[in-house]
């Protein structure tokens, strides 16, 4: 995920954060974001810190929905001219905030407001995602997540698995997710977020390209290429485990995650930030 500033009278907001200011009322930023639960109590707790720090100004941070819902509800506020200061967008969203035109990049943020900013400070493959085709920042990341395997160690010792050793490569998860199948579990294995786990990561895992352009970054007129051997040979594995039921497709997005939770699937791979 990132968070995007908008133009006119928004901009003017956050570069009034370099100025020494003795107004009479704390001047509000509007943050919208994603982030709930747990996730949500943090950003309200980092929002407090900030406020405490710097009383001539206040972060009002607001729940928008999912990350969708979030763009979605930011794209309507610009058009009618109320959007929030700040706007939490997630990574595939980048790319429709900078052709709009509606933000202002943070790079330029910070240069305007005179605030020293390190672009490298940032993990490269993560800056790449908010990045434009010059390396500089769009957007400034914040709770990029990355997949992870979660599986049930309780499941796999009814298995008759060790607890203590997940599997380590697809072949070893299928193996296992069959053990789990046949030990009553309705479930062995789903997965969340299927598009961006299985052939944007998987892909990133193998050093393949999923677009032409330097898979993307080079063009807007980029076309998919992940139809490769290696990309082909995990889908008919899936596909395979999906055929013999040990492999669940729940949806597109992380609706396996809830199965994994409450004791349906015995392994699932998802979002790193469901771990909190």
């Amino acid at each position: 995920m990132s968070v995007v500033t908008f133009r006119r009278s928004l901009m003017s907001v956050l570069l009034g954060l370099t100025l020494s200011s003795h107004a009479m009322a704390a001047t509000e930023i509007p943050f919208w974001h994603s982030m709930e639960g747990e996730l949500g109590k943090e950003v309200d707790s980092l929002a407090q810190r900030f406020n405490q720090t710097h009383p001539d100004y206040k972060i009002v941070p607001t729940y928008k929905g999912n990350y969708e819902q979030s763009l979605a509800a930011g794209i309507a506020a610009v058009r009618s001219g109320k959007a929030p200061a700040v706007l939490q967008v997630y990574e595939v969203g980048t790319a429709t905030m900078m052709a709009s035109q509606a933000i202002v990049p943070v790079h330029q943020v910070f240069k305007d407001a005179g605030i020293p900013f390190d672009e490298k400070q940032f993990v490269p493959t993560v800056a790449g995602f908010y990045s434009d085709s010059k390396g500089q920042l769009i957007s400034q990341p914040f709770n990029s997540s990355t997949p992870v395997l979660y599986y049930n160690k309780d499941a796999f010792k009814k298995a008759g698995l060790n607890p203590d050793q997940p599997p380590k490569t697809w072949q070893e998860l299928a193996t296992d997710a069959a053990a789990l199948r046949k030990s009553g579990m309705s479930c062995g294995y789903a997965s969340g977020w299927q598009g961006w786990i299985q052939i944007e990561n998987f892909s990133a895992w193998h050093a393949l390209p999923v677009a032409t352009k330097n898979n993307g970054f080079d063009g807007l007129d980029a076309v998919l290429e992940f139809n490769k051997p290696v990309l082909v040979r995990h889908i008919e594995l899936l596909e395979a485990m999906n055929k013999k039921g040990d492999f669940t497709y729940f949806g597109r997005k992380d609706e396996s995650t809830a199965k994994f939770y409450n004791g349906d699937c015995g392994i699932t791979t998802a979002l790193i930030r469901f771990a909190g």
